[in-house]
């Protein structure tokens, strides 16, 4: 949901696979409950709250489903070629999604090249909301967490790279928080040490530049 607008198309998914095995939902509260959250975390949720498991197979089969989806319809956020297109420092992908679906998505949208370093939660024993993923990106980066920025536009994103002692800011510009006004609070409620609501806004904050 930073680089990509993802979060629409992959909540739609879900929901409509959840609502086929009995757990109706809607894309919204989707989005609502699980944004920044892995598939593995995700569906640990919803057996909880379904006192049973998914059916075997059903993480492969909305995987399945949300690439299919991403090839028509996924974009990049709104002036986010633009920002890597400028900025020349060094930068990952710390992502709650599968490898194949980081890698997938950064190439639909054009954002392929850019990043030589993808780091993906099934890589860690566990995923956002702990720190787990982004110490282990910046250790592989080489990169003090202290000396660390992280752009989430989460809570449990944020939350992560609070507890990673990262300075973390949380992003607002994807297609699906636009019309969320109460996000931003969120992110700030949860530990973000600063909100930037357009690429734009991101590209003069990570370089110094004025406005």
């Amino acid at each position: 949901g930073v680089l990509v607008d993802s979060e629409p198309i992959s909540c739609e998914v879900t929901a409509a696979c959840l609502s086929e095995i009995g757990h109706p939902i809607d894309a919204a509260t989707v989005g609502r409950r699980y944004l920044g959250v892995s598939v593995a975390g995700m569906l640990e949720q919803i057996e909880a709250e379904r006192g049973a498991p998914v059916p075997e197979g059903f993480a492969a089969l909305v995987e399945r489903r949300t690439l299919e989806a991403y090839e028509d319809r996924l974009r990049p956020v709104c002036g986010m070629a633009d920002l890597l297109a400028a900025f020349d420092g060094r930068c990952c992908v710390a992502s709650s999604s599968t490898p194949a679906r980081i890698a997938r998505s950064l190439e639909l949208a054009g954002l392929g090249e850019r990043f030589t370093s993808l780091f993906s939660a099934t890589m860690v024993a566990h995923g956002k909301p702990a720190p787990d993923l982004f110490l282990h990106a910046a250790a592989a980066m080489g990169c003090d967490p202290g000396r660390t920025i992280v752009v989430e536009d989460s809570v449990a994103g944020v939350t992560a790279g609070r507890r990673a002692g990262m300075h973390t800011i949380g992003f607002t510009a994807g297609a699906h928080l636009l019309a969320d006004e109460a996000h931003g609070r969120r992110l700030v409620e949860a530990g973000a040490d600063e909100i930037v609501t357009t690429a734009t806004a991101l590209l003069h904050r990570l370089t110094g530049a004025s406005p």
